[in-house]
């Protein structure tokens, strides 16, 4: 039976670091860092999703501010808005919640926030410095991710590492993260041919398909480590990419979903809003 990394206890102990780091902030440069996310539309997983990031900081002591924005409203105008946020001193952290409605151009949009205030990870010149190996905002779910793994002791120099999953937001800079801890990485997609028997070779196996108890049994090698990214709504309950019933006997660790990733990116939100305020300290 495999062990439980368990997220949200995790979470909660990375939101305590940060409680006490704001107070000492406070305490020595008089300020608290800042928060600001803005939100088009009313996509209602959105809006949870807003809601949450907003509670998440009123717990540590931030400053935070939403900016909801009509479903109609044009780039131009969330530039604008993007454009004050850069020049606001009070504000650290920018983050524009997706999906934004189907007439912007997210990467446009993306691009315009400073890439010290890019707590979301996902602009070009962060994307750069991670590939690079420089410091930078890293994207909140593989840092979560790492996180996870160092929570457990897990050795992760030396180890074969699959990631399913190639986007920009999950797969890709986690694959950069991995092979900075020098673990040996594949990084496996909807063509990867013999996807079972390579994923079966995996001391670590993370899952960001997004297709709901897509790795059973035969994807997992006896003791590995699952870390299951993914969430999905099945009928009333929610599941992640890994069907957990099946693997849980064979793996040696193994997030659950909900109460895995999800909590630690968020966590990990947090913990770029503080670097980003302690770039405005020095």
């Amino acid at each position: 039976m495999a062990k439980i990394i368990d997220g949200k206890a995790l979470a909660k102990q990375v939101r305590e670091e940060i409680k006490a780091e704001t107070e000492k902030m406070e305490a020595k440069h008089g300020i608290v860092p800042g928060l600001a996310v803005i939100l088009v539309g009313n996509d209602p997983g959105s809006e949870v999703y807003v809601r949450n990031k907003k509670n998440d900081c009123e717990k540590v002591g931030f400053y935070s501010e939403v900016i909801h924005l009509p479903e109609e409203t044009s780039a131009d105008t969330i530039l604008e808005h993007i454009k004050k946020l850069n020049n606001t001193d009070t504000i650290d952290g920018i983050l524009v919640q997706m999906p934004l409605p189907g007439h912007l151009d997210s990467s446009s949009i993306l691009n315009t926030i400073r890439p010290h205030k890019d707590v979301d990870g996902l602009h070009p010149v962060n994307m750069g410095r991670l590939l690079s190996g420089q410091p930078c905002m890293a994207p909140c779910t593989p840092k979560g991710v790492m996180r996870m793994l160092d929570s457990i002791g897990y050795e992760i120099e030396g180890k074969r590492a699959v990631v399913v999953g190639r986007s920009v937001l999950v797969g890709k800079p986690l694959a950069m993260m991995l092979l900075a801890k020098n673990a040996t990485v594949t990084m496996c997609h909807s063509r990867t041919q013999n996807l079972p028997q390579i994923c079966a070779e995996a001391d670590i196996l993370i899952a960001a398909t997004g297709r709901a108890q897509m790795i059973d049994e035969n994807y997992v090698k006896e003791g590995a480590v699952v870390i299951d990214v993914g969430i999905s709504r099945m009928g009333k309950k929610l599941t992640g990419d890994v069907a957990y019933d099946r693997v849980v006997d064979k793996a040696g660790w193994i997030t659950p979903v909900p109460g895995g990733v999800g909590p630690m990116t968020r966590a990990m939100l947090l913990v770029n809003t503080m670097q980003a305020a302690k770039l405005r300290v020095g």
